[in-house]
């Protein structure tokens, strides 16, 4: 399972409210809810938000397997 519990805290160094994030990247509340959610999002939604923040994948995902290790 992928997860974006990393995009909050990187968000929150980075001084990014949800709605700078959504301005600056043209997302909208509902792509918001569904990273929240950890569920599926596109992936040039991944490369504006990774631009956004001028970051790499890894600062704002990760993937979690099934039984809630890390790989």
């Amino acid at each position: 399972m992928i997860v974006f519990d990393r995009l909050w805290t990187t968000m929150k160094q980075k001084g990014f409210s949800t709605y700078r994030l959504r301005e600056k990247c043209g997302i909208d509340s509902k792509t918001i809810r569904r990273l929240k959610a950890n569920e599926n999002i596109e992936t040039k939604t991944i490369d504006k938000i990774c631009a956004a923040l001028d970051c790499k994948i890894e600062d704002i995902a990760e993937f979690v397997n099934n039984k809630g290790s890390q790989l």
